[in-house]
């Protein structure tokens, strides 16, 4: 993962995570959780609908910004959860990472105590199919698999993951990653705008990329600042939109997420 940059040391920490969470969460202790039972939403169906689909994020922190606002805490992730459903969010991302996104599973849990009809993708950099065990036990509908982290496991996770009935958003962020994202199967496809080896943004990757796409579900992700930016990619085919930093670094996450769908 070297050449991987941020990205291949995020995924290098989450390798040593993943092994002590075995330790202290052994599988069998996640079934046991009552959340582990529940059949988990269609994120493709919730991207179906009248306006912008938007997938509002949850993140308290980046690698890029730093802080985007203060007090990350289950109880703060899920009133803001609370509030974008409330507003209209299609689904909502919840970061889970700990490390560089000061996330934590215990957020999407909250999150889903609060909202059990709400799509809730499980954000992280998922190297391990314990991972999708972990998803299902704090109630996620959906993960996140990340083209350039998994390589040729691409396939062999998106399967695991859909064997425990979980929706899948592959990430692509290049016409290389995007067609190893539609050979692997069945997922939603999620473009990601920002460089996760460099963290550099750039709409004109979504705009690249949408020719490919072939009448996939897909999502544009990262660097949208305005319903402008939304109404530009919906013209090129995109059905969702995941919004997560200009969300956060507003005062009212919810009445932000408001100007993009008003």
């Amino acid at each position: 993962m070297g050449e991987l940059g941020v990205l291949g040391k995020i995924g290098a920490h989450t390798l040593d995570r993943v092994a002590a969470l075995k330790k202290t969460r052994p599988v069998a202790s996640l079934k046991d959780s009552p959340l582990y039972a529940r059949q988990p939403l269609s994120l493709d169906a919730a991207l179906h609908g009248d306006g912008p689909r938007i997938i509002a994020e949850v993140k308290f922190h980046s690698p890029s910004e730093g802080i985007l606002r203060p007090g990350a805490s289950p109880k703060a992730a899920a009133e803001i959860a609370h509030a974008y459903a409330r507003t209209g969010a299609a689904a909502i991302s919840i970061l889970t990472e700990p490390e560089y996104f000061h996330g934590d599973p215990s957020f999407l849990a909250a999150a889903r105590a609060e909202l059990p009809n709400t799509p809730l993708l499980m954000k992280d950099f998922m190297v391990d199919p314990y991972q999708f065990e972990l998803a299902r036990s704090i109630g996620a509908d959906a993960v996140l698999l990340i083209v350039a982290l998994l390589g040729p496991n691409l396939s062999a996770m998106l399967n695991s993951a859909r064997s425990l009935g979980l929706s899948v958003l592959i990430e692509a962020h290049d016409e290389a990653e995007a067609a190893a994202a539609l050979a692997a199967g069945d997922a939603v496809i999620g473009v990601n705008n920002r460089d996760l080896k460099s963290l550099k943004v750039d709409l004109a990757v979504s705009k690249r990329i949408a020719p490919l796409l072939n009448g996939r579900t897909a999502v544009s992700e990262s660097g949208l600042r305005s319903r402008a930016d939304i109404d530009a990619l919906a013209a090129l085919g995109y059905k969702g939109f995941l919004v997560g930093t200009s969300f956060m670094k507003s005062p009212y996450p919810a009445v932000a997420l408001k100007t993009f769908l008003s």
